[in-house]
């Protein structure tokens, strides 16, 4: 049996400025969840992912914290308009970016909102293990740091566990590769996180790779923005191959002709479909559908169980034919 991906109504209880362009969101709401892990909203006819920074641990409240991007018109919004009380439609939690059951250092790079399930994950850390916890920060300047009081008061009341760095771009240029070396330095047997900007990540991964960290060890959290779907490539640039995708969703079906690398939910696009997804990243499972006939294979999946997809569900935003018939059915 699927999980449940639906929406559910959640209330706002309050909410706290974290600094100029975040804001904490926290929510009335019986879902249970892991730190680390995000729920995906319903706002202005646009889905978004947003991380719980809150821990189940030792939060009476699941919080996601919410960064404004310039020009972004849900998170614009969500800070504009939202007050105590209103409601969201958000799904149950998800997300692969949760703490591993072992006893080696937790060490995480987060670069600006990119500490939100870091924030989370510490938290749940050292409350609930006694790991060494390392965590490098990465922002423009002191008044651009979420949870700063908060994780100075963490470090303050575990010395002996937690070392935290803070780095200032205004103050110290760009996080350097000595910076990510030093973090690591006497933790390369631990669990490492990484969340924040795309460029800061590569770097981060870059060094740890260079320092022998397994892809197994390494945690990687995207934020990526949801845009408009992508316009499909001119039937001239798509290349045709034998057989046919159908797709069935809210009751309607429709086939149409495979298309050489491309993924099911963008022939669901294709055939006319308007298909749920949010991060098209393999980390949400939003677009998850099932398999009724034939085989995909999934490029990325950090969000369906070995269950689930022996069950027949796929992430369609990563799911590529594999045979000449597939059937896919979205579940309403």
């Amino acid at each position: 049996m699927a999980r449940d991906h639906g929406f559910h109504p959640v209330r706002i209880t309050r909410i706290v400025e974290e600094t100029p362009d975040a804001r904490t969101f926290a929510l009335d709401t019986w879902f249970p969840y892991q730190a680390g892990q995000f729920v995906t909203v319903r706002v202005c006819g646009s889905l978004r992912s947003y991380s719980m920074s809150s821990s189940p641990d030792v939060d009476d409240e699941l919080c996601v914290t919410v960064k404004r991007v310039p020009g972004g018109v849900v998170s614009s919004w969500m800070h504009e308009e939202l007050r105590a009380g209103d409601t969201l439609e958000a799904t149950l939690p998800s997300g692969s970016f949760c703490l591993r059951d072992n006893a080696t250092p937790m060490v995480a790079f987060a670069g600006g909102s990119g500490i939100t399930p870091v924030f989370s994950l510490v938290k749940s850390a050292l409350a609930t293990t006694g790991r060494e916890v390392r965590v490098l920060t990465a922002n423009q300047d002191a008044d651009s740091v979420i949870f700063r009081d908060a994780l100075d008061n963490l470090a303050h009341r575990h010395p002996d566990r937690f070392r935290l760095h803070h780095h200032l771009d205004d103050r110290q240029g760009l996080v350097s590769a000595d910076e990510i070396r030093a973090v690591a330095a006497g933790a390369l047997d631990g669990d490492f996180y990484v969340c924040g900007p795309e460029p800061y990540m590569a770097l981060v991964r870059g060094e740890l790779a260079g320092l022998g960290v397994p892809d197994e060890r390494l945690l990687v959290e995207r934020f990526t923005p949801v845009g408009a779907p992508p316009a499909p490539a001119p039937e001239t640039d798509r290349v045709r191959q034998e057989g046919t995708v159908t797709i069935t969703l809210r009751g309607d079906q429709r086939t149409v002709p495979q298309r050489a690398g491309e993924t099911l939910i963008q022939t669901a696009r294709r055939a006319g479909f308007t298909p749920p997804f949010s991060c098209e990243a393999g980390d949400c499972a939003t677009c998850m559908a099932r398999i009724t006939e034939g085989e995909a294979k999934m490029r990325v999946n950090n969000a369906l169980d070995e269950d689930e997809v022996a069950e027949g569900w796929v992430l369609t935003c990563q799911g590529e034919p594999i045979t000449p018939q597939v059937c896919v059915v979205y579940d309403d």
